[in-house]
């Protein structure tokens, strides 16, 4: 069970991505610090608003602590800290980060289920990477029950999001009638999709399956996949 999440934290580098600052102020300008990699006026900045409560700079301050940047000394422990104080407020990336941290034992003894929760609490809450993760944790099974159904559920929120390996992990999916109905149509929008954002591995099987196909059913998949938009899922 253990070696089944951690194999599945490994599939995949951790996006690192700040929120864009909703208004002026001391947030606001710990942002503009970070941004310009002036790392130690960030942490003096955020760090205040994260002691008094804001979730957005618990997140930001525990990714600083957690990474190797220049002016803050790397510090598991302060991470895990500030992360885990923002999760608990909902905030889904930090409870992405914090899953992370528990599943390789960073700052903390090595917990893959504690890891499992907070990644199904980050999925539940519209997080694209944590949905990533979660299909692929029941599509290998090991933590997770295998469940190819579920898995599709999964890698579906995140596709639509425009997460471009769950796009790909999908038209997998359609392609060999896994967890779903076999649809080649759809197997090659995902893979269209996927590969419009430069996944090569997209290109391969798109063009795999195009062997499989019709121009017609060619030219319906091409059809889906200029119709299709993105959609965001609001935090619940």
């Amino acid at each position: 069970m253990t070696r089944g999440l951690k194999t599945v934290f490994a599939a995949i580098t951790l996006a690192l991505n700040f929120a864009v600052p909703v208004a002026a102020g001391p947030y606001e300008d710990g942002q503009a610090a970070y941004q310009r990699e002036d790392y130690a006026n960030a942490m003096h900045l955020l760090r205040p608003l994260a002691e008094q409560g804001n979730a957005d700079a618990q997140f930001e301050v525990g990714l600083m602590y957690g990474e190797n940047v220049d002016g803050v000394q790397r510090d598991y422990s302060e991470a895990l800290k500030f992360y885990n104080l923002a999760a608990r407020q909902g905030h889904a990336h930090a409870m992405f980060n914090l899953s992370e941290m528990y599943s390789n034992g960073k700052g903390v003894k090595e917990d893959v289920r504690e890891g499992w929760k907070w990644l199904q609490l980050s999925a539940e809450k519209g997080y694209a990477d944590a949905q990533l993760y979660v299909g692929w944790a029941h599509k290998r099974g090991g933590f997770a029950l295998e469940d190819y159904v579920e898995a599709v559920k999964w890698f579906r929120l995140a596709a639509e999001q425009g997460e471009r390996i769950a796009q790909y992990e999908l038209g997998m999916m359609y392609k060999n009638g896994t967890g779903v109905p076999q649809d080649y149509v759809l197997a090659h929008m995902w893979f269209n999709l996927s590969a419009a954002q430069n996944l090569l591995i997209a290109v391969t099987d798109r063009e795999r399956v195009e062997k499989l196909m019709t121009p017609a059913q060619i030219a319906e998949a091409q059809k889906l996949a200029r119709e299709w938009k993105p959609t965001k899922q609001p935090p619940k």
